[in-house]
């Protein structure tokens, strides 16, 4: 069969993203933190917005027509822009950063502190020599005063004074830079020898100095080498405290029979032991400065109303007041007078006008499905967290027209503020627990509840509940639950067995 060259025309239908769509996914899923962010960042590349005060003036700079020929555009500026938006959405795990000490102390979501990035500007020597002045617009004496040491900084400082050889400063500050906030080093001695291309015993031995530095026990890579370098300070390591160090789980796990085997003592003197373990810090950079904790601002307010039942309005001061400014956009209109600055001014007037109807849009999404998840979730606002029914993104995007990937990015980094509290949309989506008897199905969430008040209901002997105890008096209650979910439940609220709870309250009677 011969083969040839042909031209063959082919109609066909396809869903094409464009700029403008692209930007409103991307305004969707941005939480009220990052969508203030961006819309600064267009305010700044497009003379036509400004923002609305509270009193509805509008506020901006007044300027000049010849600021038209000076102005260039963005090249990421959507619709008229070249690039396209960024769609990636991560979901980092709540430990996926945590460092020893927060898994041994169960706290975690600590931000990982990052250090400031460059200016990338000129530098305002006028300004800059004029340090001390009260009518600078910089730091100023307060914001110095209230500058907290890191401990980066403290290390550092540290470093400085040791007297380490140029090459072993190097692998000094290699280390420092591989420290978290708590103080936990999370780099690996070897990778990090290969990659500065030393000896690994040279990277251990500098090591073997930092472990010196203040807070004692900075440099650790794990929690009983933290314990450890404290212990030392204190010259307590003798051998029943290093045996002590080497059950670590049997003093979590409360087995004191075990513990007086593994260290030969008797009880006083393992409650002494054990007692001086608890004065240590697990964390010993905690202590030191880090990102402060940002506060949750709410999207959305519930309020129960008499006459409507829940109203749902949006939080207006986190929804931007962004304006074209048509007065200026004529202004620039008339000053133009090359092909460049005249499209220029078209692209920014048409991404300025897309940009606010982005923004309407959102908001108007936002209440919409706000407004469907109060609906199906009303049980929960009138009588609490065993009234959570299970729900889906399918469920709410049929009943509102809409796409379950827009609901998703919707409820994404999204909060409610409600009579109960403070909650993420996400929360109200759970997974469904069928009933014993075939009636309606419960909440994944209501059924952790439950478990978590049976168990605090517990007074020790034998109304401490195992796990399929506690399978049989949910099902007495219509609910149809397997052993391991109930162990996977408990677990997840960081709750122990039956066993280690039956020994604490035999304990503490």
């Amino acid at each position: 069969m011969a083969l040839n060259a042909r031209l063959e025309l082919r109609q066909g239908q396809s869903l094409v993203i464009t700029p403008q769509l692209q930007q409103a996914i991307k305004l969707l899923q941005l939480s009220n933190l990052e969508l203030d962010a961006f819309v600064e960042a267009e305010i700044e590349r497009n003379p036509l917005l400004t923002r609305e005060d509270q009193d509805g003036d509008v506020v901006r700079d007044e300027p000049t027509a010849a600021d038209v020929g000076s102005a260039e555009p963005s090249p990421d500026m959507a619709p008229g822009g070249r690039a396209e938006a960024d769609l990636d959405v991560r979901h980092d795990d709540l430990y996926a950063d945590a460092s020893p000490g927060d898994r041994a102390t169960g706290d975690a979501g600590d931000a990982a502190q990052t250090g400031p990035g460059d200016a990338g500007g000129a530098v305002d020597w006028s300004r800059a020599t004029r340090g001390g002045s009260f009518d600078t617009d910089g730091e100023g004496l307060d914001g110095r005063l209230a500058h907290q040491e890191t401990l980066t900084d403290r290390l550092t400082q540290q470093a400085s004074m040791a007297g380490f050889t140029p090459p072993e400063r190097i692998i000094a500050e290699t280390l420092i830079g591989g420290v978290d906030d708590g103080g936990y080093l999370r780099l690996d001695l070897a990778e990090t020898a290969d990659r500065l291309g030393c000896p690994l015993e040279r990277v251990e031995q500098v090591l073997t100095r930092l472990h010196g530095f203040e807070p004692t026990g900075v440099f650790a890579r794990d929690v009983r080498e933290c314990l450890y370098l404290q212990l030392r300070e204190k010259d307590r390591c003798d051998p029943a405290m290093m045996a002590l160090l080497d059950n670590l789980e049997l003093v979590a796990r409360r087995d004191f029979p075990g513990l007086r085997r593994a260290c030969g003592v008797e009880d006083e003197d393992l409650r002494d032991m054990i007692k001086e373990i608890r004065a240590l810090t697990p964390r010993p950079g905690a202590a030191f400065g880090s990102e402060p904790a940002v506060p949750v601002v709410p999207d959305v307010f519930v309020r129960e109303d008499a006459l409507v039942g829940w109203r749902v309005e949006l939080n207006a001061d986190t929804l931007p007041r962004l304006l074209v400014d048509q007065r200026y956009h004529a202004l620039v209109s008339k000053g133009a007078r090359t092909d460049q600055e005249k499209t220029f001014v078209a692209d920014c007037m048409a991404n300025a006008s897309w940009l606010v109807k982005s923004l309407d849009q959102r908001a108007k999404t936002i209440l919409k499905v706000s407004s469907e998840i109060v609906r199906q979730q009303d049980a929960f606002l009138a009588y609490g967290v065993e009234h959570l029914r299970p729900l889906n993104l399918k469920t709410v995007a049929d009943a509102i027209g809409m796409h379950e990937s827009t609901v998703s990015r919707v409820t994404s980094h999204k909060y409610i503020a409600t009579p109960r509290g403070v909650f993420e949309l996400k929360f109200f989506f759970t997974s469904a627990i069928s009933a014993c008897d075939g009636g309606a199905s419960h909440s994944a969430e209501a059924v952790r509840h439950r478990i978590k008040a049976m168990i605090d209901a517990e007074r020790g002997g034998d109304e401490v509940l195992s796990d399929d105890r506690i399978v049989d008096l949910l099902k007495d209650t219509g609910i149809e639950i397997a052993r391991r979910t109930v162990a996977k439940y408990r677990e997840a609220m960081r709750i122990p067995s039956s066993v280690d709870r039956k020994r604490r309250l035999n304990q503490a009677c």
